[in-house]
């Protein structure tokens, strides 16, 4: 029992900063449930992804309060970035998983020290020109390829997309990414593995309530907050998260 309420509580608190900054709550919440429960790589990652649709849905409950979503631009998202997912899950298998971690460890670390020394990033909404947007979408589906496979940080990575080639602040691509990545992503990348493995339901509930809290209070926060103050938390998340992999 104790096991459970550890789970709950790491969930919870992964994933209201993974609500405030867009992502990093897999480096934190599925590392615990391979050492609190002896499951493999896969059926923990099939667990931690239907957890994570929760994150995205009392993350999102919050943000449609306050950010109006293009709803063209979601369906555009959504359909270059669920094949990568797709073909990532059955890549599982494949993959170097250690290999790949520290390279995806390396890759968000420089995204965080890159927003360091770039000035301003993030912290308004800029112009992006078509050209800027075709090569996001790219690296949409590239990174729908890291979601179903590694899942670990990828919406960190959505959100620097975001930010970089579509010209959103802070606040508005941590609100896409915890619905496109939050939600659909990781619901499709769940039904996948579930196909593949078996689901361990008996660890879900508390995975399930911890990020659907943590969520929204996440959210929440994210909200009552500047894109500098988020972009300082972001920082720090990227940089641990990207060391995390790493080591």
């Amino acid at each position: 029992m104790i096991d459970y309420i550890y789970l709950f509580l790491i969930s919870l608190i992964s994933n209201i900063f993974s609500a405030f900054s867009g992502g990093g709550a897999g480096v934190i919440q599925l590392p615990a449930i391979l050492l609190l429960f002896d499951i493999a790589f896969i059926n923990a990652l099939a667990v931690h992804k239907i957890a994570t649709v929760a994150l995205g849905v009392g993350a999102t409950t919050k943000f449609r309060t306050k950010i109006v979503f293009n709803k063209s631009l979601i369906y555009k998202f959504l359909a270059v970035g669920i094949p990568g997912v797709i073909i990532g899950a059955h890549m599982i298998s494949l993959a170097d998983e250690a290999y790949a971690r520290m390279l995806l460890g390396f890759l968000i670390s420089s995204i965080g020290i890159y927003t360091i020394f770039k000035r301003g990033y993030g912290e308004d909404n800029i112009s992006a020109d078509d050209a800027q947007k075709k090569l996001g979408l790219i690296l949409i589906f590239m990174t729908g390829l890291l979601n179903g496979s590694l899942s670990a940080g990828t919406g960190l990575i959505f959100t620097m997309i975001l930010i970089s080639y579509y010209g959103m602040d802070y606040k508005q691509a941590i609100a896409y990414t915890l619905i496109i990545v939050g939600v659909f992503y990781n619901a499709i990348g769940a039904i996948t593995l579930g196909m593949l493995t078996v689901i361990n339901l008996d660890i879900l509930p508390a995975l399930f309530l911890g990020s659907l809290i943590g969520g929204y209070i996440g959210a929440k926060l994210s909200l009552s907050k500047s894109n500098r103050t988020i972009k300082i938390v972001y920082q720090v998340i990227t940089i641990t998260v990207g060391i995390n992999l790493i080591y």
